[in-house]
């Protein structure tokens, strides 16, 4: 049975069971009054006397040029064709199908004037395995992500290619294949397809989720490094975090302590240290990695938010008696979205940041009192030396990438458009910050299962053994120098897959809070 979808009511746990699993799916029966009483309202429009934007008129600065009746569905036609522009490589299918969805579902709350036909092929395409080929570059966020989005909606028509059982086909045989044919598209649907944010939501959805495995692979890691450095407990201490009253500084704080209990290594720091403050990127874990979960917080409310967001112009408000109106507004401009896209790319960027700290802490025999660069042997062994220095590359480079895309704008349409939000390139770009902090991530979990090889036979605590095993599945213990490159990649997979964290089948109920919904 398919999965059905209440427009407006999509929220981010559906989102992400749906992403993942890519179930088949269908609009609510309830939604089926409302896009049937805005449909009739823009064919009444399309055969009156009066200038409609997006029915009857042009485009853009165009908007001023009336079109005649009977050229009503070529308008529609060609702008598909002619908004198809895009260029790059494609977008990943899985973003593509989210945009489906997006779509459909922005289309079904009855205020874009589109006929159910063209809702239902839009979920035939993503229910059978359609997925149009989507140039990844081309849009400017405002407008609508237009140039992709026309991408993503030629199929509909019968033209451009997609992604079927594996091949890249032309839309018309792969329709045929599938049993599906291409609708013939009335006055203003071509409009109301393109013009919105579903791409770059879709875009900034997929790398939010993504995000989510990240930063909890980075708790974890942090809290095994923790223990390999034996740093202390105390700033852990619930009434430290408090008296700040910070919510998500409060969350990780206390996974951090959860994640730790019952460590003989603990146990060992307890009963003799002359240390009185160990370094920022161990005692500040609460403080930076919870202001991430903060900031992770408002981009997901902002996300989901979008996500049920009718953002097409003009808007179709019928009275549901053949009444109604036509508005022409903004709602296609994709500020919101690219402002909380800037937000996860400094989350991700001091994801990064930190994480790289607490490798250099850990190569550092001054600072972490192991062997130096985590080699029984340093001198004749090299060690991890040059595993931080990749780290070092790779937070650095995330640096630049983190440079808020927000704060761009270029005008557009002879000025028409002259202030755009550069929304798809700021959360394509989150795509490359997230492999890049993925990776150190990974080689934080190498070193520090290294450092932990130095302290043995004392064990860390059950959750963090579980992940050392996992760990050590991947790589062995480096007591002599070898290439640690396949090692890093076998990693770096745990963690982008979200396989770092697991216990069993279950995860402890303080990671599980660290979820965004």
């Amino acid at each position: 049975m398919p999965v059905k979808i209440q427009p407006g009511r999509l929220g981010l746990a559906q989102l992400r069971d749906i992403h993942y699993s890519q179930q088949p799916v269908a609009i609510d029966e309830s939604a089926l009054p409302g896009i049937r009483a805005s449909a009739a309202l823009v064919r009444k429009a399309a055969l009156g006397g009066d200038a409609v934007y997006g029915v009857n008129t042009g485009f853009g600065k165009l908007a001023n040029q009336r079109i005649a009746q009977t050229d009503l569905e070529t308008l529609q036609l060609n702008l598909l064709r002619s908004h198809a522009v895009g260029v790059g490589e494609p977008m990943p299918e899985r973003v593509v199908r989210l945009v489906l969805l997006l779509k459909a579902a922005s289309l079904a709350r009855g205020y874009s004037g589109i006929r159910e036909v063209v809702i239902d092929l839009l979920l035939a395409l993503y229910n059978h395995g359609l997925c149009p080929v989507t140039p990844c570059q081309g849009s400017v966020g405002a407008s609508g992500d237009l140039a992709p989005l026309a991408h993503v909606c030629l199929p509909l028509i019968g033209e451009g290619e997609v992604f079927y059982k594996g091949q890249r086909l032309p839309a018309t045989e792969a329709l045929a294949k599938a049993g599906l044919k291409p609708v013939k598209l009335s006055a203003k649907e071509g409009l109301a397809l393109i013009n919105g944010t579903q791409v770059s939501t879709a875009l900034a959805i997929d790398a939010l989720l993504a995000t989510e495995r990240l930063f909890e692979a980075a708790v974890i890691s942090g809290a095994v490094t923790l223990d390999a450095a034996r740093g202390s407990d105390g700033p852990f201490d619930p009434r430290i975090h408090a008296v700040r009253g910070q919510p998500g500084q409060i969350d990780c704080a206390a996974a951090y302590r959860a994640l730790t209990v019952g460590s003989q290594i603990r146990q060992s720091h307890l009963e003799g240290d002359d240390r009185v403050q160990d370094p920022y990127c161990l005692r500040c874990q609460p403080q930076v990695m919870g202001a991430c979960l903060d900031q992770m917080r408002y981009a997901a409310q902002v996300l989901v938010r979008e996500a049920n967001a009718v953002t097409d112009n003009p808007l179709v408000f019928a009275d549901g008696d053949g009444a109604g109106t036509l508005l022409s507004g903004g709602n296609f401009h994709a500020e919101p979205v690219a402002l909380a896209c800037d937000a996860l790319a400094v989350v991700i960027a001091e994801i990064g940041a930190i994480t790289e700290r607490r490798i250099a802490m850990l190569v550092d025999t001054v600072a972490s009192r192991l062997p130096a660069f985590l080699t029984p042997e340093p001198g004749l062994n090299s060690g991890f030396m040059i595993v931080h220095v990749t780290a070092a590359a790779l937070a650095s480079e995330n640096k630049s990438l983190a440079h808020p895309a927000s704060v761009d704008s270029l005008p557009t349409s002879a000025n028409q458009e002259d202030h755009v939000s550069m929304a798809t390139f700021a959360a394509r770009r989150l795509q490359p910050m997230l492999r890049n902090t993925e990776y150190i991530v990974a080689i934080e979990l190498l070193a520090a299962a290294q450092g932990i090889e130095f302290l043995r036979p004392l064990k860390s605590s059950a959750v963090l053994e579980s992940v050392l095993q996992l760990v050590r599945q991947a790589s062995p213990a480096m007591m002599q120098d070898r290439s640690l490159a396949p090692d890093i990649e076998r990693v770096h997979q745990l963690v982008a897959q979200g396989r770092v964290g697991l216990k069993g089948e279950e995860k402890i109920t303080e990671l599980t809070a660290l979820r965004l919904a």
